[in-house]
């Protein structure tokens, strides 16, 4: 009896102790964490702060999808139009590639100097890099550009980390689907920009003079509009609230953890010292298990493209690029719905591990049916491969944004930037190694029309299975594994 109130007196004083401690004066960390503690109802305000964020930043990313093919051609830098296409990878993939350098650098400058400065340096970056993009005079500068605009934007990943602390615990699935429905909306506003605004000259030449900046740069245009939306966001940055938390542990909290036989850790993770990312499995599991459905998710949203433009004798579709670029637009509208209002919801019942491995496991028949589909014509087929697309697209973000939120679980706040730097650094390797992966994919399945084993587009997403069952298999035991909370 003696040893039992003796051990309920320690957990009294230990609750009292943290009660005590747990705002401290002057610090933003604790600041935030007071009005989120108090906070009625849904954090609509703080949702859409971190959406605008993500939003500057995912412009600048898809917005030249539709023109960097033309941009590069004016270039003249390729000898045979065979080779445009080559040149213009190697744009896309430069900014992936600085972003892959670079994102547990920011991570880690996040961690230690706050979330906000990384925010306001990586949306100024947006802004000048790429307005210098959009006035690229030869293929080498627009390299650069796009190279150094990844390799200064931290955003993404810090933005993540933010979003888990500018909201409260009960509220981390709807903060991390504010990054999801940003990257959404960028999906089909961004390439809408670029198509649109690209080469205006030639298209409203009542508008734009043939002398003007606008026809010497023909591709500035679909930049300048980025650029000034993350001008704006870069001056909003600067009264943002900081999450950090900049006070050291109280030395009453210290002493009653050594008196402890167990270590006390409060939410703001000031306990022990920082131990190393690479021992903490539920965070390297975790990230791992991200790297194979955002592998997933990339060959898919190459491959889609390329299968859907293929001739039909191809096993395609035969669809033009405003036929694809009108199924991405209706899945992007279905998945920012989905990842607002019902992801949350779902994600609070069931928890993301059990819905990781849900939507894991029904994408595999929803891929293989795209086969059946392609064999389909008219309004019948417009009708199912809208709903396949939306219904893949909304499982896969899904996906990834439960694993995002398993992530940001994993650590205390102090390694919260930079765990998530790891992550975009990883899934940026793949972005930049990827989609060559898929193009390759759909060229070999087109020359085995007639085989025996899995013909034609029956391969292609053969392969994609085998990498969504590899992910699903991975987020059972004892491989992903969650962090517990005392």
């Amino acid at each position: 009896m003696a040893e039992g109130g003796c051990s309920h007196d320690y957990e009294e004083e230990e609750e009292t102790l943290l009660q005590k401690d747990k705002y401290v004066e002057g610090c933003p960390g604790c600041k935030v964490d007071k009005r989120t503690d108090i906070r009625r109802g849904l954090p609509i305000k703080e949702v859409l702060l971190i959406w605008i964020i993500i939003l500057s930043t995912a412009l600048t990313i898809t917005s030249l999808f539709p023109f960097v093919y033309f941009m590069v051609r004016d270039f003249g830098i390729a000898e045979r139009e065979e080779d445009i296409s080559y040149y213009a990878g190697f744009v896309g993939s430069s900014y992936m590639l600085g972003r892959a350098l670079t994102s547990v650098v920011w991570g880690t400058i996040a961690d230690r100097y706050g979330r906000r400065i990384v925010i306001i340096i990586g949306c100024a970056a947006v802004v000048v890099f790429n307005t210098l993009f959009g006035l690229s005079v030869n293929f080498w500068m627009a390299l650069a550009t796009r190279f150094l605009l990844g390799t200064l934007t931290g955003v993404f990943g810090t933005t993540k980390a933010y979003a888990c602390e500018l909201v409260g615990d009960e509220y981390h699935a709807l903060g991390i689907s504010a990054v999801s429905t940003a990257w959404g909306t960028g999906l089909i506003i961004g390439p809408a920009l670029g198509g649109f605004l690209a080469q205006p000259a030639d298209k409203f030449p009542g508008i734009f003079a043939s002398d003007s900046i606008f026809a010497r740069f023909p591709y500035f245009l679909p930049c300048l509009f980025p650029s000034v939306f993350a001008a704006i966001v870069t001056l909003v940055c600067f009264w943002i609230p900081e999450t950090l938390h900049t006070h050291p542990m109280t030395k009453q909290l210290s002493e009653a953890t050594m008196q402890g036989s167990e270590e006390v850790i409060d939410r703001r993770g000031k306990g022990s010292p920082k131990e190393s990312l690479l021992k903490n499995w539920p965070l390297v599991s975790s990230i791992a298990v991200y790297c194979v459905f955002s592998l997933h998710d990339l060959a898919y949203t190459e491959i889609f493209s390329l299968w859907a433009e293929n001739p039909r004798r191809l096993g395609g579709l035969g669809y033009t690029t405003e036929d694809v670029g009108t199924v991405l637009s209706i899945s992007g509208v279905g998945l920012l719905v989905f990842q607002s209002s019902l992801y949350p919801l779902f994600e609070r019942i069931f928890g993301p591990i059990a819905l990781c491995r849900f939507f894991g496991i029904i994408t595999i028949p929803l891929l293989t049916s795209y086969h059946y589909i392609a064999k389909l014509n008219g309004i019948a087929l417009s009708i199912v491969l809208n709903c396949a697309s939306l219904v893949k697209n909304i499982l896969s973000v899904s996906v990834l944004t439960g694993l995002a939120i398993l992530q940001n679980n994993a650590v205390d706040q102090r390694q919260r930037g930079a765990a998530n730097g790891i992550s975009i650094a990883l899934v940026s390797l793949l972005q930049t190694l990827g989609p060559a992966g898929g193009g390759a994919l759909v060229s070999w399945a087109t020359t085995r029309l007639d085989a025996s084993f899995l013909p034609g587009d029956l391969m292609i997403f053969f392969v994609l299975n085998v990498i969504d069952a590899t992910g699903v298999l991975m987020t059972f035991k004892p491989f992903l594994v969650e962090r517990r909370h005392n």
